[in-house]
């Protein structure tokens, strides 16, 4: 159950028909529409699309060949104020090919629709709402601002992408956070091109396609008129009533679950040409990456390495390091000298050379030079892609999916996974949005590995405290959190540039207002040892005097009151990021003049599949109560069909943590 990879459904059937869809016209909103001030299925939603309609069809150049144009219409209407961003579109390019044309973004039929008294008024977009803007090397994105908007509106636009990059698709979105009324997506692909067609997400798609004659014309080398004619293959994939996709509690990203479309080319067959594959096994996306001279010429470009190698080695003072501690002395080298500069990506921009002086580079040229003093020091290193959490999950064989890489090394059969990126992060221990279940280990000889990127050991947080209750449930003590690995990663990442009197604000606030004194916090910067924080505190809002009885929660401060699964029913995995354990040591010393009249009853509640463990032990003797908390999730990822049994597993712990330890006075 855990770790579990979400399907992702491939389109192994297509029915053989006449291709039928609803008609929707640009130009042809009706009265209806505009009137309309609910959702009719889903109340709640600020806005709504109305439909949407996009096509992908091949023309034919002499010159250059087929090219790609992908055309979308989009209908929305608006119901809240919250809905009025949807007045807003943006339509990323690709600029940063070495061979092809840019892409080309084009908007048209942009018009706002609203009801004054009984009369439609129309209202067109002009220049003045059309932008165009530079994101970064390989990419612009065309957007439009929709003139007129308020609540009711109804918004029309269509835009055209011409792209001669036909290996892959602009991914087809069907789900949005907002409802979907109806959607549909035609595709007419030339005999010459065979494509996987991939969708994701929970919303049932209806797919029809037929095989057919077609032609085109076009211009000959001569200008004179010429007709193409060929077979094709045409597509539609319907859905209906589509919910809105909304951000659940323990999600890795949302996005991954959004129902859509996508086509990735596999292979090519032209007349009197060899058959060209091109993704349809991880060896080919292998093998095409490396031979990019932005990846297996950079990992092998000419830099000069020895010497600093040599140094920082012979700064050890010692002849016989093992493959471990050259290990270790390296990474800390490339991730101290090295600066990201917030790019990601698994080709170089400026190359490793240039980077390495400036001291300053992407996600490749950072982990590139590791990768290459590692291997100078004879250790066995291999880059391995990966695509981080909001970028998508690689399943099928897919080379545009990755956006980083990093370092896989392997020292006695054992794998260490490093990434020179980040100044916090130790082997082992990477950024929390690189937990994305699987990395793809390749190599310059084609060949490569799945790498399973979720941790696979439990990892510990340990709090300690020590208190005492006063005759007025006044309650003062000590307490001691130790954090190691991914707890103490995320805790260097959260409070960068470290404020004291700031972070012990939010600390008193998160414990339901304890007074805290004499914080002191150990290993911050080194990385090597645990987080360890300790403090003082005073409370007077943990005990209850009732009748001359006090009521106390066994877990004091550190007590949960709500369930994060409230939901019926859940259709998305549970994300957990790493498997944890957490234990709380408690000590009580109860006032004078009491007696402990009743304590909760020791417990133990453990999932199926290992995936949740809570015990929970309580000893009074005389005026001292031993309390021990321990919750456990072995599990980084959790399909939905288990969502039943956590959420009564986490309402179980809750309930156990607030029950009352019960002192009558005496």
């Amino acid at each position: 159950m855990k770790d579990v990879r979400i399907g992702i459904v491939l389109f192994l059937l297509l029915f053989m028909s006449e291709i039928s869809a609803q008609k929707f016209e640009l130009g042809k909103v009706s009265l209806e529409e505009l009137q309309e001030k609910l959702h009719p299925i889903d109340s709640s939603a600020a806005a709504a699309i109305v439909y949407k309609a996009g096509k992908t069809i091949f023309k034919y150049d002499y010159e250059k060949g087929f090219y790609a144009l992908h055309e979308c219409q989009i209908r929305i209407k608006i119901y809240k104020k919250e809905g009025l961003s949807w007045a807003n579109f943006e339509v990323p390019y690709y600029v940063g090919y070495e061979s092809m044309s840019d892409d080309v973004v084009k908007f048209s039929n942009a018009v706002t629709y609203n009801l004054e008294g009984t009369e439609i008024v129309k209202t067109k977009l002009n220049s003045e709402g059309s932008f165009k803007k530079n994101v970064n090397e390989y990419w612009n994105e065309a957007s439009i601002t929709m003139p007129n908007v308020k609540v009711g509106s109804v918004i029309e636009f269509k835009y055209i992408l011409k792209s001669e990059n036909v290996v892959t698709f602009p991914a087809f979105n069907m789900q949005y956070s907002i409802p979907v009324n109806y959607c549909e997506y035609k595709t007419e692909i030339p005999e010459f091109y065979i494509y996987k067609p991939v969708a994701t997400g929970f919303v049932k798609v209806n797919t029809e396609q037929k095989y057919e004659d077609a032609f085109q014309g076009y211009d000959n080398q001569y200008r004179n008129s010429s007709t193409l004619k060929y077979k094709q293959i045409s597509s539609i994939h319907t859905a209906e009533s589509i919910p809105a996709l909304k951000e659940e509690n323990y999600i890795d990203n949302v996005r991954n679950y959004t129902s859509s479309i996508k086509y990735e080319l596999e292979r090519t067959r032209f007349p009197d040409q060899k058959v060209k594959d091109y993704s349809i096994t991880w060896e080919g996306v292998a093998k095409t990456i490396f031979d990019n001279k932005d990846f297996g010429q950079a990992l092998d470009a000419d830099i000069d390495l020895v010497t600093d190698l040599r140094f920082i080695l012979e700064a050890q003072h010692k002849t016989d390091l093992s493959q471990l501690e050259k290990l270790d002395v390296i990474f800390k080298f490339v991730q101290q000298k090295m600066n990201w500069n917030n790019h990601y990506g698994y080709y170089v921009d400026k190359g490793i050379k240039k980077a390495y002086v400036e001291k300053t580079g992407n996600t490749a040229e950072i982990n590139f030079i590791l990768i290459r003093m590692l291997k100078l020091a004879g250790i066995s290193v291999n880059p391995v892609l990966l695509s981080t959490i909001e970028h998508g999950v690689p399943v099928f064989p897919n080379r545009t999916i990755f956006n980083y890489v990093i370092a896989g090394v392997e020292i006695d059969g054992k794998q260490i996974l490093l990434d020179a990126t980040n100044k916090q992060t130790t082997p082992n221990v990477m950024p929390l949005n690189t937990l994305n279940r699987f990395g793809r280990l390749i190599r310059k000889d084609g060949t490569s590995e799945e790498v399973n990127l979720m941790p696979k050991t439990t990892l510990n947080e340990n709090t300690v405290l020590y208190v005492s209750v006063d005759e007025h449930g006044k309650i003062a003590g000590k307490c001691r959190i130790q954090k190691s690995d991914y707890p103490a990663f995320s805790f260097r990442e959260n409070n960068k540039g470290f404020n004291k009197e700031s972070y012990l604000e939010k600390l008193e606030n998160s414990l339901n207002g304890i007074q805290i004194s004499d914080y002191k916090i150990e290993n911050v910067a080194n990385l090597d040892k645990p987080i360890i924080e300790s403090f003082t505190f005073v409370t007077g809002n943990h005990c209850e005097i009732i009748g001359g009885k006090m009521f106390i929660n066994p877990k004091l401060f550190f007590t949960n009151s709500r369930n994060p699964f409230v939901k019926e029913e859940r259709q998305m995995p549970i994300y957990f990021g790493y498997p944890k354990q957490k234990k709380y040591q408690i000590t009580i010393n109860i006032p004078e003049g009491y007696l402990v009249e009743s304590v909760p009853k020791p417990i133990k509640i453990a999932t199926g599949e290992n995936v949740g463990l809570f015990i929970f032990n309580i000893l009074p003797e005389g005026k001292i109560i031993q309390i021990s908390f321990t919750e456990e999730i072995n599990a980084s990822l959790v399909s939905s069909d288990f969502y039943e049994v956590l959420k009564d597993f986490f309402q179980q712990m809750i309930d156990k943590q607030n029950e009352k330890i019960v002192l009558i006075k005496v």
